[in-house]
């Protein structure tokens, strides 16, 4: 999709407000755009208290309805996702935003969490950080290696990460699943 000037950002976060979340979005988030102040940091949600620490350089849109995704990612550098507690304390349980900013061709920066490799490669199709200094790494990095890295990430989600092919893995786990009750 094309880019928006409005949602143009060297770095952008899409998610409503978690307190579970906040240490994550402080550290990966807020600490990058207090120490860049000449990058431009984009962010939509909902819930976002009126004490959200605000910076100069980071704008905010309150409410982002699905149907403006593809256009806000499409606008970004990069896009940072932040894991809810219980989904990092779980495991293995992506955000679907991942995939809609994969979809988009949008270089992911995310923090780590158990069984992401089993959706993406670290360091291949997706920047894991952990800190401040991770993302300001990878938001340094040149235009071609982001957009390869995009790239590479994109055609993985349109490879395995459809809602067609996870509706192909349930039948097939269902008919296992069956022929060992039925020794079918």
């Amino acid at each position: 999709m094309e880019a928006r000037p409005h949602y143009a950002a060297d770095l952008s976060y899409l998610g409503t407000y978690s307190a579970d979340r906040q240490a994550g979005l402080e550290e990966l988030f807020l600490k990058p755009a207090r120490q860049r102040s000449d990058l431009r940091f984009v962010m939509g949600g909902a819930q976002f208290p009126d004490e959200f620490p605000w910076t100069e350089n980071l704008h905010f849109v309150r409410h982002l309805p699905p149907a403006e995704h593809p256009a806000f990612f499409s606008s970004s550098r990069y896009t940072l996702n932040v894991t809810r507690g219980p989904m990092r304390s779980f495991g293995y349980c992506p955000s679907g935003r991942l995939f809609e900013a994969a979809a988009c061709g949008t270089p992911i920066i995310t923090d780590s969490w158990e069984g992401l490799e089993q959706f993406f490669a670290p360091g291949g199709e997706i920047i894991v950080a952990d800190t401040a200094e991770h993302v300001l790494a990878a938001l340094d990095r040149s235009p071609e290696e982001s957009r390869r890295m995009a790239m590479r990430a994109r055609e993985r989600t349109f490879a395995a990460h459809t809602a067609e092919k996870r509706a192909e893995e349930l039948e097939t786990a269902l008919e296992q699943a069956s022929a060992l009750t039925t020794g079918v």
